[in-house]
């Protein structure tokens, strides 16, 4: 099966190439070597490659060091402007790479043979890293999870509510990413990363906040998850008018509330808002903004790309009015600095827990639980912030109607992973994917069986996890409350963002230190049995979930910009 990465790829299968083709084919004579080339080329690649590719290892695509020197510059560029024409017409390495990554990049018609030329100038100054070895000598585990995700036999039938605009004429259509509700009423909402918050009214998308027009700084590139990142109303919006969002702005728009030492790059900044507005039910929003804070990325991928408040938790509750914040790595283990995370000193990795409404933070502008886990750490450098630690990217963040505090966490290159997220625990990355130990200053592509020792490093491990057998990137959901669908009652519902396939797990079955089955459940649409990637029409789904007041549950594509929500449900039927 062939998914899709999105817009960086269009160098994802070069590295493969590199074992699949002689050096006498090459021929670098005519390869740009000027300073200006070269610059052009660099920010090229950082603006469209360098979210997935690095010149040190694998990422979301595969390291590039080295790669002029193996593949012919001809075939490069061929297959960057065409790479399906290149598949299609037999290509032995194509077909080679399409085996072994599963993968096809789209086409990059629309770059001109210069921007090409540029780009390959710049990759030809990057030598090959050094080759790295296993892990104390062990060979790494090929298949790590071998047995397959079993079907439910649940069915359910959705029906299509509306399609968002498109938003860009280059990549995704549009780059949706939440789906939520208004708390206390029940407007829906819909956030495109690239840079517009819209209202569904009678199903219809009204834009509700345009990011790119009320904060100048906003840059939705380079990444696939750049942008205007996620939104959260506060419990009593209706009553304070108080809405939180996240988006992104260039590297030193501003001094970093949490940054780290000027030898590691930053390619761009994340910020967390506070808007307020004195006419809570006007449309469209019209109000004033405050910062809580900015963080430095080292790339523009695994940011703030989820904030999200407690919707269990009631006035005069602990948890009341507290933000949560998911913060990514930034991929700076990929990059080369690992000791950026799975570290209660700094936030990278983290899910953040802050009062909005506090000052007691050291920028003064938030503040910190006294509740929270390491308040009174005896690590004077501890970030109070941290509710929990070691993740690559907590992707979305929910709570069961139990009280279960979950949340997805989108791996490397072997495990994608459902956590049941308590107070204070580390789970693992990058010294573990899902249960098994990776060797950050190595290959993180490759996981290993956990050590003798395991129980010294006090991990808490996932609720549940699939392997890239499976599908290639986790997208978090929700449980089922919604009043139609007694089959999804007790469910939390997820799926793989790339290939669209859909999953669920039992809350009744997870607690600490279990793993709980996955079990995969189909769709009907219009009485016909279909699947989410042939909603949308492409391999690649790119998967997204949402809720509205009532509980009922949503799912969308970036690749059409079409919304459906859970109709009805019954046993397996067959297909027709």
């Amino acid at each position: 099966m062939l998914t899709f990465h999105g817009s960086c790829f269009f160098v994802v299968t070069l590295a493969l190439c590199a074992a699949a083709c002689s050096k006498s084919e090459n021929s670098h004579s005519d390869i740009p070597n000027d300073s200006l080339s070269i610059a052009k080329g660099k920010a090229m690649f950082e603006q469209n490659c360098s979210a997935c590719h690095n010149f040190r290892q694998d990422g979301i695509g595969p390291q590039l060091g080295g790669v002029t020197r193996e593949v012919s510059q001809d075939w490069l560029k061929k297959f960057i402007h065409d790479p399906e024409v290149v598949i299609n017409s037999g290509d032995e390495r194509a077909e080679k790479l399409v085996a072994r990554y599963r993968t096809v990049m789209p086409s990059f018609g629309h770059l001109t043979d210069d921007d090409v030329n540029t780009i390959v100038a710049y990759l030809h100054t990057q030598d090959a890293p050094p080759v790295t070895v296993s892990s104390a000598g062990r060979p790494p585990l090929t298949n790590p999870l071998p047995q397959p995700i079993d079907s439910s036999g649940l069915v359910v039938d959705v029906e299509f509510v509306t399609e968002i605009p498109a938003s860009s004429r280059e990549g995704f259509k549009t780059r949706i990413t939440k789906l939520d509700f208004m708390p206390g009423s029940e407007r829906l909402f819909i956030v495109d990363i690239r840079g517009k918050l819209y209202e569904l009214q009678n199903n219809k998308p009204v834009v509700y906040m345009d990011m790119a027009r009320l904060k100048p700084k906003f840059i939705d590139k380079p990444g696939l998850a750049t942008g205007f990142g996620s939104f959260a109303f506060h419990p009593e919006f209706l009553k304070n008018g108080l809405l939180y969002t996240t988006h992104t702005e260039g590297p030193g728009s501003a001094p970093a509330d949490f940054h780290y030492a000027d030898s590691i790059p930053v390619t761009l900044q994340w910020v967390v808002s506070e808007w307020k507005t004195e006419t809570p039910n006007e449309f469209p929003f019209k109000g004033t903004s405050r910062e809580l804070f900015r963080i430095d990325m080292v790339t523009g991928m695994h940011g703030v790309q989820e904030i999200t408040f407690n919707p269990n938790s009631k006035t005069g509750d602990d948890d009341y009015g507290l933000l949560y914040v998911g913060v990514g790595d930034g991929a700076c283990v990929e990059s080369g600095f690992p000791f950026l995370v799975q570290n209660i000193e700094k936030p990278w990795g983290s899910i953040l827990r802050i009062d909005p409404a506090g000052r007691n933070s050291i920028n003064k502008r938030y503040g910190i639980p006294p509740s929270n886990p390491f308040v009174d750490d005896s690590n004077p450098q501890a970030a109070r912030e941290i509710y929990a630690y070691g993740f690559r990217n907590p992707h979305r963040i929910t709570w069961s109607r139990k009280g279960q505090m979950l949340a997805s966490n989108i791996g490397q290159a072997q495990i994608e992973s459902v956590n049941l997220i308590l107070p204070g625990r580390n789970y693992g990355w990058p010294i573990r994917e899902g249960t098994f130990l990776v060797n950050p200053y190595g290959d993180i592509t490759k996981v290993f069986p956990l050590p003798e020792n395991d129980a010294e490093y006090n991990i808490t491990y996932p609720a549940a996890q699939y392997d890239h057998d499976e599908g290639l990137a986790i997208s978090g959901g929700f449980e089922y409350t919604g009043p139609e669908i007694a089959e999804l009652k007790g469910k939390y519902l997820f799926a793989d963002m790339n290939n669209g396939r859909l999953y669920y797990l039992d809350l009744n079955d997870v607690r600490p230190g279990h793993i709980t089955a996955i079990k995969e459940w189909n769709i009907t649409y219009r009485g016909k049995r279909t699947t989410t990637s042939e909603l949308c029409g492409s391999k690649r789904v790119d998967l997204r979930f949402g809720k509205d007041a009532h509980g009922d549950v949503y799912f969308f594509s970036k690749q059409d910009g079409k919304v459906y929500r859970m109709a009805d449900a019954g046993p397996t039927r067959p297909a027709l």
